[in-house]
């Protein structure tokens, strides 16, 4: 694992979420996503090198409206930046780790990512990302 790719924290209503994270930050959101599949909308802020992933369900069936449900909006998960993704779920599977897919997936900015059951990291979601490179021209 390289670095810290972003946080992940998950909010009711993107809108008001971003009004008061854009007046926290002093800054506004750089990038906003839906992610169909995962049923959820993303906006991105980024401070420095450190990046803030806010979280929306836009389904009741998201993990996100399950997490609200069960314990209510704030931090959801620390991503993790890597080089390949393949090979760092293959490590961690064979030192005991449980991930929740089987194959990276696809996800929000441009990223291929993985998450590790929180059971087997002391409560806390982890996502590794790596980032999709594009074919050379």
């Amino acid at each position: 694992m390289k670095n810290v790719e972003h946080i992940g924290i998950a909010v009711r209503d993107l809108e008001a979420a971003e009004k008061l994270f854009s007046t926290l930050f002093n800054s506004q959101p750089y990038k906003k996503e839906t992610i169909a599949s995962e049923s959820v909308e993303t906006s991105f802020f980024k401070i420095n090198q450190t990046k803030i992933e806010l979280l929306k369900a836009t389904g009741a069936e998201s993990a996100i409206a399950k997490f609200i449900e069960k314990k209510g909006e704030g931090f959801h998960h620390v991503a993790f930046e890597v080089d390949d993704i393949l090979s760092e779920m293959g490590r961690l599977k064979n030192e005991g780790f449980t991930l929740l897919n089987e194959f990276p997936k696809q996800g929000a900015d441009n990223k291929l990512v993985c998450f590790i059951h929180p059971k087997g990291t002391n409560g806390v979601l982890i996502e590794l990302c790596q980032e999709i490179k594009k074919p050379d021209s």
